[in-house]
Formats: structure tokens, sequence, C-alpha cells
């Protein structure tokens, strides 16, 4: 599109513009460091930094022409709100090159499940997937805006922080599928405090699919379940459960903690054998096999894609063997209590008859019961035979340490005050053969311990 297209698109004014008819053909950017030649740079204000300050850096980059909210002193498209416009080139750019839209949203897993998809259907056709976890108002479109003519499949990881997210998301790009994985605690402080707040605002997914769209549900959690109810869309479930048309039978463990089983799907069986760490990634191999069956591929082509698949996204059981036999489990992206569970018994497999070290601290957004979830991982690493418990900073941490302790299993427990206190307690603990595993939410910033303890950094 040429900037004066796009300036009819968006409604922006032309600033500093010699050549209105200068196309953009390479997708958008909101880092400058990321600007690909013949881009556009998205200058958003943030936290931190402001994007409208990298305006230059961004043109010397390749960038054809920065969308901003002020004139920059480089070719400009100037709009009220550099988000919405954003949001609304994206939706135009949509409906011009029409690949199959496919929506996933859960509480857990959506990064896994969306990296799992992308290996299946981009092995059938071309494939744009969400990158990182690019799952919000701005990811959302940046995502869209990678896509072209030739695009087949587009996956969307769409995240939902309070109600009215995934409404606004499926606007920007109308789903044809949509993929719930699960209803859990992430973000519950900002959605009302209830699971029933939480599964209200992961609904608006099937809500927006038409009439011949395909909700993809997982029959294993009864709030995904009841979400039937909601959509015009077909149905399709899957899960461990007979109910579901695309299910695992056989489920097992190797002694890397990968799991092998049975795929059933109504096109066949298929032997399933996973990269990935952790009992709970067949759920999200069974959510992926399921889109990719609603979408006409055949078992053996599924099969196929997700025994070559991999770990695609960084910080989400991500494993370091040091040369001291020391392995170093990195899963500090984000948690929450599912995945945190999910996490340590994956650990506790992985281990075998080896020592476990948990570097555990705060789990974000847990409102009023975030004490008593911190008490119930606590207890839960007691339970499952940890070595050592370093919790780490005040409040909710305590409370994970005091319930691990008096579970008198044996873990030998550790407080610390920051992340550095866990670098260092953490380094001096560690024997060889050990088997450590870090994680948190992602604002405590454990993932710096992670990469410490494995040589990384």
């Amino acid at each position: 599109m040429t900037l004066r297209e796009i300036a009819g698109v968006t409604g922006a004014r032309l600033a500093d513009v010699r050549d209105p008819e200068a196309p953009v053909t390479a997708p958008s950017a909101v880092d400058s460091r990321e600007v690909a030649p013949g881009g556009l740079f998205a200058a958003t204000a943030g936290a931190r930094v402001d994007g409208h300050d990298y305006a230059e850096r961004a043109v010397a980059a390749g960038a054809v022409a920065v969308l901003a909210s002020r004139p920059v002193g480089v070719p400009a498209l100037v709009v009220e709100d550099v988000q919405v416009a954003l949001g609304l080139l994206a939706r135009h750019v949509l409906g011009r090159i029409g690949p199959v839209v496919i929506g996933l949203t859960g509480s857990v897993g959506k990064t896994t499940t969306k990296d799992l998809l992308a290996q299946v259907l981009e092995r059938h056709g071309a494939t744009v997937a969400t990158d990182r976890s690019f799952n919000n108002e701005l990811g959302l479109p940046l995502t869209v805006l990678r896509a072209d003519a030739a695009t087949r499949y587009l996956v969307l990881e769409m995240g939902a922080g309070r109600k009215g997210d995934l409404t606004y998301l499926t606007g920007l790009a109308p789903p044809r599928v949509g993929l719930v994985l699960n209803v859990g605690s992430a973000h519950v402080e900002r959605m009302g405090g209830g699971l029933a707040d939480v599964a209200q605002a992961k609904g608006e997914l099937v809500e927006a699919l038409p009439p011949d769209g395909i909700a993809v549900l997982n029959a294993d959690d009864p709030y995904v379940a009841a979400m039937e109810g909601r959509t015009r869309a077909g149905v399709v479930w899957y899960g461990r459960s007979a109910r579901a048309s695309v299910r695992a039978e056989g489920v097992r463990l190797d002694d890397r903690a990968r799991a092998a089983f049975e795929l059933v799907t109504p096109s066949g069986r298929a032997a399933i054998g996973l990269g990935l760490m952790g009992e709970h990634q067949v759920g999200n191999a069974l959510a992926a096999a399921a889109v990719a069956s609603a979408l006409g591929l055949d078992v053996t082509d599924i099969a196929g894609g997700l025994n070559a698949a991999r770990r695609r996204s960084g910080g989400r059981l991500e494993i370091a063997e040091r040369p001291d036999g020391v392995t170093v489990v990195n899963d500090a992206y984000n948690a929450n209590p599912e995945s945190m569970r999910a996490g340590l018994r994956a650990v506790r497999a992985l281990a075998g008859g080896r020592r476990t070290v948990a570097v555990l601290g705060a789990m974000g957004q847990q409102a009023e019961a975030s004490r008593a979830r911190h008490a119930e991982i606590g207890a839960l690493v007691a339970e499952l035979g940890f070595g050592v418990l370093i919790a780490v900073g005040e409040g909710d941490p305590r409370a994970l340490a005091d319930a691990a302790r008096a579970a008198g299993q044996g873990v030998a427990v550790h407080t610390v005050a920051d992340v550095a206190g866990a670098i260092g307690l953490a380094g001096a603990l560690l024997e060889p053969g050990d088997v450590v595993f870090v994680k948190a939410s992602s604002e405590i910033g454990l993932s710096a311990c992670a990469r410490a303890l494995s040589g990384a950094s």
C-alpha cells in the first residue's frame, strides 16, 4: 500500500512526506531495532520509552514512514491514536488478503499451542503465527501485517487481561476458527476475582465466530465446555474424555519427561512422540491437532507436524545443561497456579532420582486468594519431594515457603529478598547433577536467575 492509501484507511495526516505514493512493502514494527527496510514504524509511548524519540533511527534503518501521534521530523502518518490506527490498518489488510484466521485463547498454554499449531499447519500451507507472545492490541495487528496474499493460515494468539479484550481483538481480526484451551486464575484479579469471570472473558472468542465457523473446545474443562452455548459455530471437542473426537490414549513419559501417546481423530489414529517436556503438553498437542483436523488435515499430516515440532518460544520449560551435570529449567516467562503446578510436576518427572531445587517467586494477579494459592504451591513442592526451595521476595512467596516447611516432607526451605539473592544462594547450594526449576511472574525478573545459573549471563 502507498502512504496515501494508508492515510486513507487510518485517517492520518501526512507530515514531512515528499512522496505520498511511496509504497510500504514490509511488515510494521514498534521496536526501531526490528524495522525492516520498506516497512512502517509505529511510534507508541510505553511506560519507559516513547517510540517517537526513535523515529529518525527507524527511518534511517529503512522505514518508509512513521505512524505517529505528532510530527517527528521525518516522513510520518500523523493520527490521533497510534494503536487504533494500527488496528484499522490490520483490519483493512486482512480484508484484502483473506487467509483462514484462527484465534486461540486460554489461561495457560497459549504460546506453546500456537507454536505447535503453526508447525503442523505450515507443512500444509503458508502460515503466519503470532511472534513470541505478541497477543494484545498492539501485537495482534503486527502479526496480521506480517501476512500477505500467499498466506493460507493466520494463527493469532489472543490474550485477555480483562473483559472486553477479546471482543476488541476479534473485531480487528474476525476468526473463522476459535480455540479455547482452559480457564484458570491468570488475570483473575482484573476480571472480577473468580473463575466464572475469567470464563466470561475467554468466551468472547467463541461469541465472535460466524455460523459457518468452528469452535474448538476443551472437553475436560467444565468452564470451557459450557461455552458451547455461547457460540453460533459448530463445535469440535478435544481432550482425554470419551466425549472428545480428538483425544489421547495410552499417555506415557520417557526419561526426558516427554510425552508419547496415540492420537485419535475422526480421520484415524497415529503415534505421537512430543519433543516438549511435561505431561501437560499432551493437552496443548491435542488442541493443535483438533484445529488441524477441523481444517481438514489428515491424521498422518497432523502427526508428522507434532512429532517434528520443537519449542519456539523462550522462557517456557527451556532446558540448559551445565558441564557439571546441573540441569536448569527456565520457566520464568510468567506464572499462575496452573502453570506452576504443571512445571513442578514436569521437573519432578525429568529429574528421576536426581535432587531437585525450586527457585520460585510470586504469581501476580491472584486477587484475594493470592496468599492461599501461593501456600498451595509450597505444599506441592514438599509433596513432590523437592530437595530445596528458594522463595524469592516478600509477601506471598513467604507464604509459599511457610507452607513447604509446614508440610514436613524434608524440603530445605530458604527465603531471599530479591533476584540477586536468589542467584547468589542458588549458585552456592547447587551440586553436580541437580535439576533446578526457576519460575515466577515475568515482572519478578527471575529469568535473569535462570540465565545466570545456566551460565548464559
